[in-house]
Formats: structure tokens, C-alpha cells, sequence
């Protein structure tokens, strides 16, 4: 009776299995702490590995940065021909803005070589001009002169002469005399020579203003 009064536990007092059951937790609790706290420790060494300059993780970066972009080089496989398509341009814009030049220059040339001859063509129209100006002058002065002569000679004498010119050309200096000196000379000519005289005389007038 005594024994199993001292293996009951009294009233109030906790039982010792709850006791282990917490120093259970604690030891679990500790162990998580104690593997993150490693966790910790090879993360760190980790980063510290990295940023060693000979380090394996340093190599790699550096062969990153070397190796080319392959978005980079394919943009500049696609710009490369449209910089020697521009380049092609620029080439056959000069090219022709020579050949511009060029004739633009010639056609200085030609317009000025057409200039200096056309003031050559206008000095020879006026000399040309003045020149027969001065000829039908003459003419009119050798003709006037001419007719005068006829026209002092005897009426016999000059029809010898008129019967032997031309009619038209006969007409023309019987024109330009006096009425009683040109009527003297036709009198003294055949009868058909005079009328062919008189008709182109007619013909001469009858054109002329009336009014």
C-alpha cells in the first residue's frame, strides 16, 4: 500500500512525460536554426567565390561580356545593306551632279558662242543694209541721171533707142519724164512698141490709189 502510494503521483503536480515532449521541440527548433545558420554560411561563401577575379564565376560573366550579342549582330546583318544601298545612292547622286555640272558648263559655252555669233549676224544685216541702201541709191541716182539723158535728146533719137529696149524696161524711164518729153518719144516709135508701152504703163497705174 505504501509503495504504490509513493509511485502515485500527488494531486497538483505535472506528469514528467510533458517535459520531454517540450525538451523534443526545443531540440527541433534548435536543429532548424542551427541548418539555416549553415544555409547562411554557404550562401556567403558562395558570393564570396564569385567575386574572386579567377574564380569560375567570374570566368563566366567575362566570357559573357565577350561573346557578341546575338540580337546585335543580326541588327547589323539587316543595316548592312541598307548602308551600301545608301552609300550606292549617294554615289550615283554625285556622279550625276557632275554630269550636271558638266553640262551645265557647256551649255554656258553654247549660249555664249550663239550670243557672239548673233551680234556677228546683226553688225552684218546692218552693214548688209546700209550697203544696199547705198546701192539702190546709186541705182536711183544712175536711173534718175539715166532718164534725164533721154530726156534731153531728140525725140528721133531716143525712139530709136526706146524701140530697141525692152517694153517693161522702156515703160519705166517714160514713167519718170515729163508728159510733153515722153509723148515726143512715143510718138517716134512704131505703133505696136508704143502700145505695149502704153499698156504696161496702164497696168503700172492701175494699182495706185484714186483718192
Amino acid at each position: 500500500m505504501i509503495s504504490w502510494l509513493r509511485k502515485t503521483p500527488a494531486k497538483g503536480k505535472p506528469a514528467r512525460r510533458p517535459r520531454r515532449r517540450n525538451k523534443g521541440v526545443l531540440a527541433v527548433i534548435g536543429g532548424l536554426l542551427i541548418a539555416s545558420a549553415v544555409a547562411r554560411l554557404a550562401v556567403q561563401a558562395g558570393a564570396a567565390f564569385a567575386l574572386e577575379p579567377g574564380g569560375d564565376q567570374a570566368g563566366q560573366p567575362a566570357a559573357k561580356h565577350d561573346a557578341q550579342d546575338p540580337l546585335s549582330c543580326a541588327a547589323e546583318e539587316d543595316i548592312a545593306p541598307i548602308l551600301e544601298a545608301l552609300r550606292q545612292r549617294e554615289e550615283r547622286v554625285a556622279t550625276r551632279e557632275e554630269a550636271i555640272q558638266a553640262r551645265m558648263q557647256a551649255l554656258s559655252v553654247a549660249e555664249a558662242e550663239i550670243e557672239r555669233k548673233l551680234v556677228a549676224m546683226e553688225e552684218a544685216e546692218q552693214k548688209l543694209r546700209a550697203t544696199l541702201a547705198t546701192a539702190q541709191s546709186a541705182a536711183e541716182d544712175d536711173v534718175e541721171r539715166l532718164t534725164q539723158v533721154y530726156a534731153t535728146m531728140k525725140p528721133k533719137q531716143a525712139a530709136i533707142l526706146f524701140e530697141e529696149m525692152d517694153p517693161e524696161f522702156a515703160a519705166g524711164f517714160l514713167a519718170r519724164m515729163r508728159p510733153d518729153a515722153a509723148a515726143a518719144i512715143m510718138a517716134g516709135l512704131t505703133p505696136q512698141k508704143a502700145y505695149t508701152i502704153s499698156v504696161m504703163l496702164a497696168g503700172r497705174n492701175a494699182g495706185a490709189p484714186r483718192q
